[in-house]
């Protein structure tokens, strides 16, 4: 999930460069597992601190996020380490594990419900949209009769996307708002289509409202149910959940998030306590680093999809400007400095930004800092600052 205005930025950035160089010098071990829920901060005299301590601790002093977390399995051995403050101005310690508002990992749930319906014969990926949402689809240059549901989930289906359009660049003022679904899918298409259906590659988080508005369709339950029944319950993940409506708060330990009130004033808020509606299928889950990771691992150790299904998410389409990356669906495959590539999908939410996913030969990431790159500083030089640090989690 992006806000417009620091969006447009982020993703010249995001979409544009390759890991291929990122800071992270190997060594064997992070370091020892800690507890989940310890609130205490990463206490190792930073001039023997490891490379991801010292990736985070940058993240805070040099591009000035209140917080960064990261929690890392590798060779059988976990650890969660912390930098920086959960309060903007006062020392307050940052729990480690700590709870954030995951933003557009949510997509990847959603694919995977959707997935588990293509597994079970309600769901065809190239059928149109308009078999499982008749009429629903409808606007200037667009027709859910020539939108397939593969191409929501890849987002090559050319619809609007409708958070440029729901006034989150003045954040301050919808921080409490509530969006039903049908709301902002009005947003988006009161405007034209981006493209043809198929002809390329762009990001709409409309792609995964209607997905999730499918999934309520064909199993006549809410998304939010069929997401934790399906993925966050099989997968195992003990702090990740949908906040039910009018819920603002997360529930667990936390560091607090901030955001721009405005674009264009400057003024940073505390984000923390907000209405998270307006990412439903797109956005709205809270997780933590190491439920992150863990999910990212039960997917590709095939716990959630059958052999076929996994296969087909991981088919994935060149995503623009972005050599080496590539789109699947609902999981990004990404370049490592150290060879290879892992597959997640990161989010984007005004008060947390998170990123990380998993390897193939067993490695896995979650990494957050509390706010979007831009709400401090240079929006280009921190993005890139916390990709580093993904790179350095996998490859240090």
């Amino acid at each position: 999930m992006h806000r417009k205005k620091i969006s447009t930025k982020l993703r010249s950035v995001l979409l544009a460069v390759t890991v291929t160089g990122l800071a992270g010098a190997l060594v064997t071990n992070v370091a020892l597992a800690q507890s989940p829920m310890d609130t205490t901060a990463a206490s190792s005299p930073r001039s023997k601190a490891s490379p991801l301590q010292k990736s985070l601790d940058a993240l805070v002093g040099q591009e000035k996020f209140p917080a960064a977390l990261a929690h890392v399995n590798k060779n059988g051995r976990s650890t969660s380490l912390v930098a920086g403050s959960s309060r903007l101005g006062r020392q307050v310690p940052v729990p480690r594990d700590g709870q954030v508002r995951a933003g557009s990992n949510t997509k990847t749930f959603t694919a995977i419900v959707v997935l588990q319906l293509v597994a079970e014969g309600r769901v065809r990926l190239d059928e149109p949209v308009e078999t499982y949402l008749p009429g629903l689809v409808r606007g200037d240059g667009i027709d859910g009769r020539r939108i397939t549901v593969r191409q929501l989930l890849q987002h090559t289906s050319g619809l609007p996307n409708y958070t440029e359009h729901i006034g989150l660049e003045e954040f301050g003022k919808i921080q409490h708002k509530f969006f039903h679904p049908h709301d902002l899918l009005e947003a988006a298409l009161a405007h034209p289509a981006k493209f043809p259906p198929g002809a390329k590659w762009e990001y709409s988080n409309t792609n995964y409202l209607l997905a999730g508005l499918l999934i309520e369709r064909v199993t006549e339950r809410p998304v939010q149910e069929e997401i934790t029944r399906r993925v966050i319950k099989k997968a195992g993940l003990r702090h990740t959940y949908w906040p039910q409506p009018g819920d603002r708060t997360l529930r667990a330990p936390h560091p607090r998030g901030y955001a721009l009130s405005s674009a264009e004033n400057g003024k940073v808020i505390d984000a923390t306590t907000m209405d998270p509606s307006w990412g439903g299928a797109a956005g709205q889950l809270i997780s933590t680093p190491s439920d992150l990771a863990k999910f990212a691992r039960v997917l590709l150790d095939g716990k959630l999809l059958p052999p076929r299904q996994l296969a087909e998410m991981r088919k994935t389409v060149d995503a623009p400007l972005l050599p080496g990356w590539r789109y699947g669906l609902g999981v990004v495959s990404i370049p490592l400095s150290c060879g290879g590539v892992y597959w997640g999908h990161g989010g984007d939410i005004d008060g947390y930004e998170t990123r990380g996913g998993a390897t193939d030969d067993g490695r896995s990431v979650g990494v957050a800092v509390t706010a979007l790159p831009g709400t401090f500083g240079d929006a280009e030089k921190a993005a890139l600052a916390v990709m580093s640090a993904t790179d350095t989690a996998f490859c240090a």
